[in-house]
């Protein structure tokens, strides 16, 4: 027994040695945000820039890696950033939005720190206070995979961040202004390619390689179409879970959602279009950038080509045909499709409509016909010292059909309990909804009223998990 012994005792003083040489890696960022005049469609405008860039600089990290992210607000007003899809492993005191983390008073700084804990994908980052998003303050988040982990395509040549957005000349605090004084934002004066204008973007290839775009919508409320001059898509990653590969020649975009698709440069060496256009708007915006073959002497020439506009269930259908690749390794080696969602009961149904009003005077937007209204302390630091202020429950987890009117909206459920969400859209405009800090399976989506029947269509073996999902218009609905 003695030699069994002294074996284990070994392997475990192995183990522990590893775990310390082995640390998480650590990556600083120290950001100063400022105001600073922009141009992105050509007249001059109050924009929010990070260490004077608009977008902001990128995140570039590998999974577990731990993120030391210092913000200086050099602004005249608190200011918040956000970090769309990055999970939060137990601990939300950083996610960066009001329920959850202080806003940093103009003239101080805050660190955040955050780890990509068993995550890979393309995400980004937004400010979540006062329409400072409106102004900028964005930029991309990409988290790849750890060396040892296969991924199922090849390295492409290059990984190129898109960030497509609509865009508005008026400064942030008009447009609070028009809201603020009963009315609905206008119609968008245009849409932005990383921050800029037509063609005022170009991205280099070289003949017959191969790049990942990760293509992010971070505007306001429109929906947006994504597509390159005679060039397939191949889809590959939906903000962290690794999708079967199928092609599409456009894609739509809802406002907060991020995929990564992969182009081969296999067209004639001359410049092709990169095309963004609003869906289900009249009339239809329309921006381009450019993919420069390196060996190019030909510059982008004629109309760029047209993609689709009011098609509802043209945009339906792909959004369904959007499925996880079972086989393939997420931020682990074990398989994506080892996790069986689809055999856990749950135990809990929640329905959620959206709704918009006016609430003394001013344009308001409800969930359950409750207008959320924040407080002085974030909840989460109200719950975690027990000081209260708020009530658990000052929402149903049903629509009540009655009139908009506003409180501290607190919906509770039981830690690790197992939920069913459907949200439902009874507006005219695509609805996006966002679960702060967690991903969740898209089961389902269609038209008309929710009934129990609905789950009969659920998809329950490999549907897509996810941060962010669309609701399409009057009387359409999603399961998670």
């Amino acid at each position: 027994m003695l030699p069994l012994k002294f074996a284990i005792a070994v392997f475990l003083v192995v183990l522990i040695g590893n775990s310390i040489v082995a640390e998480d890696p650590y990556r600083y960022f120290d950001w100063n945000v400022t105001y600073g005049t922009i141009y992105p469609l050509g007249v001059p405008q109050q924009g929010i820039l990070i260490n004077g860039q608009f977008p902001g600089p990128d995140i570039n990290s590998v999974t577990n890696d731990n993120l030391v992210i210092n913000i200086h607000n050099s602004l005249d007003e608190p200011f918040l950033l956000s970090w769309n899809g990055v999970q939060n492993r137990r601990n939300s005191f950083v996610d960066g939005v009001y329920g959850t983390t202080c806003p940093i008073p103009p003239g101080r700084n805050n660190t955040f720190n955050l780890q990509v804990k068993d995550q890979i994908g393309s995400f980004y980052y937004f400010p979540s206070l006062a329409f400072h998003k409106a102004a900028g303050g964005f930029g991309g988040i990409r988290i790849l995979s750890r060396p040892r982990i296969p991924v199922p395509f090849p390295d492409p040549a290059n990984d190129y961040t898109i960030l497509i957005g609509d865009w508005y000349k008026k400064n942030h605090t008009d447009l609070k202004t028009i809201l603020d004084g009963g009315r609905k934002l206008p119609f968008p004066d245009g849409i932005l390619i990383n921050g800029r204008g037509p063609n005022g973007v170009t991205f280099t290839v070289d003949q017959g390689k191969t790049y990942r775009l990760r293509i992010s919508n971070v505007g306001l409320q429109n929906s947006l179409n994504f597509r390159v001059e005679g060039h397939k898509m191949t889809l590959v990653e939906v903000e962290g879970t690794h999708t079967l590969q199928t092609t599409y020649s456009s894609l739509d975009v809802h406002v907060g959602q991020s995929y990564s698709v992969l182009i081969t440069a296999n067209q004639e060496a001359k410049d092709h279009y990169i095309v963004v256009s609003s869906r289900f708007t009249t009339p239809v915006l329309t921006t381009t950038a450019v993919l420069h073959y390196s060996s190019s002497n030909t510059p982008v020439s004629g109309p760029p080509p047209g993609g689709p506009t009011i098609q509802i269930d043209w945009s339906l259908n792909q959004a369904r045909s959007i499925r996880t690749n079972l086989s393939a390794s997420g931020p682990r080696p074990n398989p994506q499709g080892s996790y069986h969602y689809g055999m856990i009961n749950t135990t809990k149904t929640i329905r959620l409509a959206s709704s918009a009003g006016q609430v003394n005077g001013k344009q308001r937007y409800a969930v359950n016909s409750v207008s959320f209204v924040p407080l002085d302390t974030p909840l989460k630091l109200l719950d975690y010292f027990k000081i209260g202020g708020f009530r658990v429950g000052s929402i149903q987890d049903s629509p009540t059909g009655g009139g908009i009117y506003q409180d501290t909206s607190v919906l509770g459920v039981d830690y690790r309990q197992f939920v069913e969400i459907i949200f439902e859209n009874n507006e005219d405009i695509v609805q996006s909804w966002h679960l702060d800090g967690y991903s969740f399976w898209v089961v389902g989506m269609d038209g008309g009223q929710w009934t129990q029947a609905s789950r009969d269509g659920y998809n329950l073996r490999d549907a897509v998990s996810r941060c962010t999902a669309q609701v399409r218009t009057k009387k359409r609905k999603n399961s998670i």
